[in-house]
């Protein structure tokens, strides 16, 4: 099992920055690729961003792509998500997930889940 938890979200002007960590516990951190998804009520959960489990590759949404940045500990177990020039439409609840070395795009994919954190960008 892996127990992973959020945190950094907020509620930001238009154009803010945000940094959202996601700390693991369970077992060894450097063993799991990790994503970044996002979800708004009503919609289905869309990918934001993933990384190996190395550091070593990365992917982003188009949506993202030049404004956030994912990047990893693996000595401190965490995950980051920095967003900078965030926009209103950015706005959801933010979940960190797992799965073993090679990330994905798909939630399907993942196996373990935190329970998420919401960010809200006011315009």
């Amino acid at each position: 099992q892996v127990q992973l938890v959020e945190s950094g979200g907020g509620l930001v002007q238009a154009g803010a920055s945000l940094r959202l960590s996601c700390l693991a516990s369970g077992r060894t951190f450097s063993d799991y690729a990790m994503g970044w998804f996002r979800q708004v009520s009503g919609k289905e959960r869309e990918f934001v961003a993933a990384i190996r489990w190395n550091g070593g590759s990365t992917s982003y949404a188009d949506s993202v792509k030049g404004r956030f940045t994912i990047s990893r500990e693996n000595a401190k177990n965490t995950v980051y998500l920095q967003m900078n020039s965030l926009k209103p439409e950015d706005t959801a609840l933010y979940y960190c997930a797992a799965r073993r070395i090679i990330y994905s795009k798909y939630p399907h994919d993942y196996d373990y889940w935190g329970q998420g954190t919401q960010v809200t960008v006011s315009t």
